[in-house]
């Protein structure tokens, strides 16, 4: 009888042993399912977090920066006789920021805001200067050169139509030689600024005068280029 019960009971142990093993493998087949499905969600979520900081700090930087001194060109005393100096256009060198995308400076993509101590605009950008919207003009130093004579004359060196006021285009002094508005990297650009050649507007900058350009992009933020002008001695004035 003994010998029975024992093996009775061997019997029922043994059972139960199969059945903790079944049930501690199903226990190991959610908690596996679970820990799938929580680091899945894991890394969904550190994707999005990563692409979210990517397109901030996208959005946050701007995709051009100064690349160079501020060049103006003023009228003054000694080189032709004004009353009072003042500046007839400026020029500020561009180029793409490391590791920023081509920028697209056609006037439909591009803003620029400007303000001094007299005057505030909201966009006196009139487009960019190439090959193939100024076929006279070669590109470069050159060109630019002759498209602020002519702005300065009132006349529209982008589409060679009158105009009156205070604006500002784009050239080139470095070029791939495409003959687009697109500055890649590699390249350099000029954002000029002539103003109005009525005197008694008086909106051209003077000694001592502030000047606050903002070029607003269509993607990326803001380039703001501040300057204080200097007592205004020479045609070409470095303002820094």
């Amino acid at each position: 009888m003994n010998l029975i019960r024992k093996g009775h009971g061997h019997t029922h142990r043994g059972v139960i042993g199969v059945e903790s093993a079944i049930v501690m493998i199903a226990f190991v087949i959610v908690a596996a399912a679970l820990a799938f499905v929580v680091l899945n969600m894991g890394f969904s979520t550190t994707q999005k977090a990563k692409t979210t900081i990517i397109s901030g700090l996208s959005e946050a930087s701007s995709s051009l920066e100064v690349a160079g001194k501020v060049m103006g060109i003023a009228c003054t005393e000694t080189a032709q006789g004004c009353s009072t100096p003042y500046l007839n256009a400026t020029g500020i060198p561009l180029r793409i920021a490391s590791g920023g995308d081509a920028v697209n400076l056609e006037e439909s993509y591009t803003q620029v805001k400007y303000l001094s101590n007299s005057i505030e605009y909201d966009d006196i950008y009139i487009g960019a200067i190439t090959t193939a919207t100024a076929s006279s003009l070669e590109g470069g130093f050159d060109a630019g050169i002759t498209a602020l004579s002519e702005l300065v004359a009132g006349q529209n060196p982008v589409d060679g139509g009158l105009t009156t006021g205070t604006y500002a285009f784009t050239y080139w002094s470095v070029s791939r030689g495409t003959q687009n508005a697109i500055l890649d990297e590699g390249e350099h650009a000029v954002l000029a600024i002539g103003w109005d050649s009525d005197e008694s507007t008086e909106e051209r900058p003077t000694s001592l005068d502030k000047m606050r350009v903002e070029v607003i992009l269509a993607t990326g933020a803001s380039l703001t280029v501040e300057r204080d002008i200097p007592t205004l001695t020479h045609l070409v004035t470095d303002l820094g």
